[in-house]
């Protein structure tokens, strides 16, 4: 129950917060480990993707493409870090534009933040933390769920 009160408090979060809202210093990006850190995070986070079969059809062709797997975790490493505060600058496509036609549903972007707070959990990033890193992204769900 605990769980599943965390994924709805997480979703609300992420309903909620302002788009494009990064953390006004680097406290977070700190807290976090940085950017090694974040990297870690985002290299489970990404084979936890390829390996949830409710969404890793909408990653295959990039899965299947070293050269855009590469290009595809840079850019959500500097996507976290900027978010948190830190020095990396995000110069990928807007969400929007990035998963136009995708079809992406509410129910695959609960799957997605899923296993993203799992990465999280594996890294013992605090409670309070990643409440925060996951309220300063949320709003990118606007953009992405299509249906």
């Amino acid at each position: 129950m605990r769980k599943y009160t965390l994924l709805a408090l997480t979703a609300s979060l992420l309903a909620l917060a302002p788009p494009s809202q990064a953390i006004a210093n680097d406290t977070l990006y700190k807290s976090l480990g940085g950017k090694k850190a974040i990297t870690a995070v985002v290299d489970d986070f990404v084979g936890r993707v390829a390996a949830d079969n409710r969404i890793n059809s909408f990653f295959k062709a990039t899965a299947s493409d070293p050269k855009r797997l590469a290009t595809f975790k840079k850019n959500l490493v500097d996507q976290i870090c900027e978010a948190a505060g830190g020095p990396c600058k995000y110069k990928g496509k807007d969400m929007k534009t990035a998963h136009a036609g995708m079809g992406i549903g509410s129910d695959d972007f609960d799957a997605l933040v899923q296993d993203l707070v799992a990465s999280l959990d594996k890294f013992m990033v605090n409670d309070g933390d990643k409440q925060v890193l996951l309220g300063v992204l949320g709003p990118m769900k606007k953009d992405i769920v299509e249906k």
